[in-house]
């Protein structure tokens, strides 16, 4: 008999829930397109619009200035294209962005300096402070909410007010914070705000950039004059349902209670062994997500071994072909290359029951007195 998955994998990529299967299945067995005047088509625009409010109402963004895209990555690059082409010329990242957003700098031409954060994987506001200067209008600074390794929360709102107080505009990537941690757009101070469906359990491929006011957008696409002219393209409309669905059904709340089952899988793996470092332990992080290393014990071995014991987790950083890649989160935060080497990611979702954290705890301590019993 096969033994049933336990998926801790959910800052990759959170499995479907019902109520997002649900209405994706509904929205395309009734079909029509969102642009024609027909009852079919009044119906998918319907559908369209509900989730845009939905969407809206749990990132506390405006829901007629919120884009419907094809995922987080989509969004963040219409953002930033939107700054540079209106005038940005410099783009101040932080050194922990998501790929989306360093990969984006690197291409752009423009130029980009990186903000440093603490060994606790907090963004260095005095340096940040440092590099608007008396005049940041020139321009576009990039904060994520939520790192999707460590977990850690930024100080995303102080980051606003130092951007603002310059004269530069400032994205938000709040892909892992939303449904998960309480959060709105107009409090952060976001002038772009980048989402996506599939961290908090609706469908792969739906995305979403909130505009604020006075936030320039220029158009990257062409065509029949979608999302009010501002991305052209026919709307998926079932998995734009199913992202609606999604951020209707994720509450915070529940998320919150994650941070018992983390905590408590936090303090059986210390307690057997001690040596293990928790990354971004001593401040606020997102209640899903956990973390950590072990030394001596890579990576990769880690995932195999857990994978092998029925348990879906990550690395610190995973490329696209599949391969353990060094995670320039972690060397941002000052680890070297052996240490970031034996990091993993355990991240709960919306399904995790409270004995399965315990139970990848021992597993993974079996696994771990393994690798030390080799070694000895």
């Amino acid at each position: 008999m096969s033994r049933e998955l336990v998926y801790l994998d959910h800052n990759a990529t959170s499995l479907l829930r019902p109520e997002a299967r649900e209405a994706m299945l509904a929205a395309m067995d009734a079909g029509g397109n969102p642009s024609s005047t027909h009852a079919a088509g009044r119906a998918a625009r319907s559908t369209i619009e509900d989730a845009r409010e939905a969407i809206a109402g749990r990132s506390g963004a405006c829901a007629e200035d919120l884009i419907f895209t094809s995922g987080g990555t989509e969004a963040i690059n219409l953002a930033l294209a939107s700054a540079i082409s209106a005038g940005a010329g410099r783009l101040i990242v932080s050194a922990i962005e998501h790929d989306a957003v360093i990969d984006f700098a690197k291409a752009s031409g423009v130029e980009t300096q990186f903000v440093p954060v603490t060994p606790q994987g907090v963004l260095d506001l005095d340096a940040l402070k440092d590099l608007l200067g008396e005049d940041g209008s020139d321009a576009l600074v990039a904060v994520m909410l939520v790192n999707n390794e460590t977990g850690v929360i930024q100080p995303v709102a102080e980051a606003a007010e130092l951007a603002h107080e310059a004269g530069a505009r400032i994205h938000v990537d709040a892909v892992q914070a939303l449904g998960k941690i309480e959060m709105s757009m107009t409090e952060l101070g976001a002038d772009y705000l980048s989402l996506t469906a599939h961290k908090l359990g609706g469908p792969q491929g739906a995305g979403a950039l909130a505009i604020g006011e006075g936030a320039p957008l220029v158009r990257r696409q062409h065509g029949g004059g979608q999302e009010r002219g501002r991305r052209s393209g026919t709307e998926n409309v079932a998995a734009i349902a199913g992202f609606g669905a999604a951020a209707a059904a994720a509450e915070p709340a529940d998320y919150a209670k994650l941070a018992g089952i983390r905590d408590a899988m936090e303090a059986r793996l210390k307690a057997a062994a001690p040596e293990i470092v928790i990354l971004g332990e001593d401040v606020a992080r997102a209640p899903n997500t956990l973390c950590f290393y072990a030394p001596g014990f890579s990576s990769e071995t880690q995932v195999m071994s857990m994978d092998l014991a029925g348990f879906a987790i990550s690395a610190g950083a995973a490329c696209s072909s599949g391969k353990v890649a060094r995670s320039h989160v972690l060397s941002a935060m000052g680890l070297g290359d052996e240490l970031a080497a034996s990091a993993i990611r355990v991240s709960l979702g919306w399904n995790t029951e409270a004995g399965q954290g315990e139970a990848f705890a021992d597993a993974w301590l079996d696994a771990y007195d393994r690798v030390k019993t080799r070694a000895a």
